[in-house]
């Protein structure tokens, strides 16, 4: 009779078949307690279905025929999983020594806590500022993107976004964590669903947080599990332009979702309005720069890009 394992690691890829490799390499190396992986592929191809069927024999494997996104094939691969803990797993990432482990150890031992994220390090060694963080509110945007966040970084007032004030190698507690690595209960997934679908491949994991903390539920920082991820690298590199619009689009969603009803109408409009400039200039920027992006060469991309 199969056992139920104590994790189900759920991974999306397109043309990342060297980048998974790699993660499953440190997965198998790293990784001690009984755990499933199951893989979404969005119609790659790189080869990754040999790769998997010669090397891993055992990773289910679900294919789709083109790019769905990131959420959508996420919640084929959760709703696959049998484990009691389950972990969002980007496929650019590497797993270092215990890190899973000492997650789930966390979680099991703070049952009010839904969702975890560990420490996550640039391939430098240096903190991913994207792996804790606070609400996508308009004064925590406007504070990281017109740079007063890096002026004054222990400011809970201007670092909201990143929440830079906080002690990197201390628990604590967090409005969200990245979904390059985000461990969730299987209570939290039994009681408010799956990812929202609406969500492209951008700011579903902000949004998943915001809905478990509105269960109810803690999101909580684990800098005693870490792992590295290439960051910047993801969407950009295979369709910029699609990578920016997206990511735009997704906060204009789980903004209107979850916080325009705090504000005045007329404050809406105004932010909308600088959503659009910020998509503009973005897309300006990427134009110019289309030259060096086009001469980049990388073994292979992942999904997305954290911001």
């Amino acid at each position: 009779m199969k056992t139920t394992p104590d994790l189900s690691i759920c991974i999306v890829t397109y043309q990342a078949c060297q980048l998974l490799q790699e993660s499953l390499v440190s997965l198998f190396e790293n990784t001690e307690m009984d755990f499933e992986i199951i893989v979404v592929d969005n119609g790659s191809t790189d080869g990754v279905e040999k790769m998997l069927s010669v090397e891993y024999p055992t990773v289910k494997l679900i294919r789709n025929e083109k790019n769905l996104g990131f959420t959508r094939p996420m919640n084929q691969a959760l709703s696959q999983a049998i484990g009691n803990y389950l972990l969002i797993l980007n496929p650019d990432t590497i797993i270092l020594p215990r890190a899973l482990e000492n997650i789930l150890d966390f979680m099991k031992n703070h049952s009010n806590v839904g969702i975890c994220g560990p420490k996550v390090l640039n391939m430098d060694g240096t903190l991913q500022k994207s792996c804790r963080r606070g609400d996508s509110r308009p004064w925590a945007v406007i504070s990281y993107f017109t740079g007063l966040s890096a002026i004054f970084p222990n400011s809970k007032f201007f670092s909201q976004y990143h929440m830079n004030y906080l002690d990197p190698d201390q628990n604590h507690p967090v409005e969200g964590v990245s979904g390059s690595c985000m461990m969730i209960s299987r209570q939290l997934l039994d009681q408010i669903g799956y990812l929202d679908e609406q969500f492209f491949a951008y700011q579903e994991d902000a949004d998943y947080c915001l809905r478990a903390r509105a269960a109810g539920w803690q999101v909580y920082y684990v800098p005693g599990a870490q792992i590295k991820h290439y960051g910047g690298l993801g969407g950009s590199l295979v369709k910029p332009w699609r990578s920016i619009i997206e990511w735009h689009k997704a906060y204009f969603l789980l903004y209107r979702k979850h916080f325009a009803k705090d504000y005045f109408f007329l404050l809406n409009w105004l932010y909308y309005l600088a959503m659009v400039l910020k998509l503009l200039l973005a897309l300006l920027a990427n134009l110019v720069r289309t030259g060096k992006f086009s001469k980049r060469k990388v073994s292979a991309p992942p999904v997305r890009e954290e911001i």
